[in-house]
């Protein structure tokens, strides 16, 4: 029997991907570890490792394939003694292409664990992780009451007579798989039972009618302006159609839903900088030297306000967490992402246990992250996950703004730029170095004294810098 080869989910919120190339053709032996394609997301080019050893049969999706669906079938492996040249495509193939993708909202199976490489799922297994608990997942059912089965499960179901909306599956998402058909031959479980007599169906009818509760308003978003719409604006010939990518749909759609979904308030304080530049140059007067001569470390304001900002969730611990469905998760250490523009978009790789780091280590691992995020070489753990992100504008002159939150991070904060200010001391006026900072809050996990109460701590912290170093 052939083995399926799927299309992998490389990060926890994907659900399409691009197959940029095949690595092996047809005919092509295949060992276990071999990387077999090379798979384009949002973020990155990553490499698609094989689980399994046989030959290459037969490439169902063609390398240069746009928006590849999550577990759709891409190729078929012909087992040790399996003739290649006999291995057909399931007949359910095509309508697994179809299928619609269910939203994640958690780590697929499939999901890259060291974000290098991802290996493909078989259809006929399921990892333990894909069963909470390690209890099988109901069917997974679209509208309409579809059920979400692998090809190779439906063909064993319809020759067996089972009925695989009975059938509890341990798949991706609760997807049906082998497995969970062959278990419920084996228990005489699901079997298809007889069609109902008419009379029956009409009995019973008007009872279900009755119980069945009336659907709820499905509150969809405005969709916006039409394609067609927005062309009607402008003269023809006035402007070039820039398709989007990868990135760019990524980041329309999840700060959409951040809008949407977050119920965003903000709060802004102005910070005095004198203290912490002082710090600042004589830190970077008192840096050591590599074996070339050069600093082992030059920090920058950013790397404070990073610092700082972990310093500030540990000290108001309510606001080191996130929201989670149907309850608030908080964290034992802070995790500050950190925006780093590239061409086309955006990265946020995330400082881990930013409250423990040193000055020193947070400047040098900001600088590895937006070096490799510019060549987009950053793994998925290195941009997932974070309580709070920093988006500093202060380099190109921005005074103010206000950042949309990143989900499923509670925070962010936006920094404007330094600036020489006149303020009132002791009753006089003065000169002062002074930067704004906004801090937008998920309302949901935050109200506002407690939103004013981590933004207070972040701004003692930065008017206080020496708090930083011990």
């Amino acid at each position: 029997m052939p083995i399926n080869v799927l299309m992998p989910a490389l990060s926890p919120t994907m659900e399409k991907g691009n197959l940029a190339k095949w690595l092996k053709k047809e005919g092509d032996a295949i060992k276990s570890g071999d990387v077999i394609a090379e798979i384009e997301t949002d973020k990155a080019t990553m490499e698609v490792e094989a689980v399994d050893e046989g030959v290459l049969a037969k490439i169902l999706v063609a390398e240069g394939t746009a928006d590849v669906p999550v577990n759709e079938l891409i190729a078929l492996i012909a087992e040790e003694g399996e003739d290649p040249g006999s291995v057909q495509a399931p007949t359910g193939g095509a309508e697994a292409k179809t299928a619609p993708v269910e939203p994640k909202s958690t780590p697929d199976q499939n999901a890259a664990p060291d974000g290098a490489h991802a290996s493909y799922a078989r259809v006929d297994q399921a990892p333990e992780g894909a069963k909470p608990n390690g209890a099988a997942q109901p069917a997974a059912q679209g509208s309409g009451g579809r059920v979400f089965a692998s090809p190779l499960a439906r063909r064993i179901a319809k020759q067996e007579g089972i009925d695989l909306s009975a059938v509890k599956g341990s798949g991706p998402h609760g997807r049906v798989i082998q497995r969970d058909v062959q278990a419920a031959i084996e228990g005489g479980t699901a079997k298809a039972g007889a069609p109902a007599k008419p009379e029956a169906k009409a009995a019973a009818a008007p009872a279900q009618e009755k119980a069945a509760p009336k659907p709820a308003p499905t509150g969809t978003a405005p969709a916006g302006l039409s394609l067609d719409q927005v062309r009607g604006f402008y003269e023809k010939g006035s402007f070039e159609e820039v398709p989007l990518d990868g990135m760019r749909k990524t980041i329309a759609k999840r700060l959409t839903e951040a809008m949407q979904v977050a119920p965003h308030f903000y709060l802004t304080v102005d910070c005095e900088l004198d203290a912490l530049m002082k710090l600042r140059e004589t830190l970077n007067g008192s840096a050591g030297k590599d074996k070339d001569g050069k600093p082992l470390f030059k920090l920058s304001v950013n790397d404070f306000v990073i610092k700082a900002m972990g310093l500030a969730l540990t000290r108001v611990p309510a606001a080191n967490a996130v929201w989670a469905e149907d309850r608030i998760l908080r964290f034992k250490h802070a995790e500050v992402g950190v925006a780093v523009a590239i061409d086309g978009g955006l990265f946020t790789p995330v400082i881990r246990k930013a409250d423990q780091k040193t000055l020193s280590a947070i400047s040098n691992e900001m600088k590895d992250f937006a070096s490799r995020a510019r060549a987009k070489k950053l793994k998925p753990e290195e941009y997932q996950g974070g309580v709070t992100s920093v988006s500093n504008l202060g380099m190109f002159g921005i005074k103010h703004f206000t950042a949309v939150i990143n989900p499923p991070q509670s925070t962010i904060l936006a920094v404007g730029a330094g600036e020489k200010r006149v303020v009132v001391k002791d009753g006089a006026p003065a000169v002062v170095q002074a930067m704004t900072a906004t801090l937008s809050c998920d309302h949901r996990v935050l109200d506002g004294a407690l939103g004013a109460e981590l933004i207070a701590a972040f701004k003692s912290l930065i008017e206080n810098p020496m708090g930083m170093l011990v």
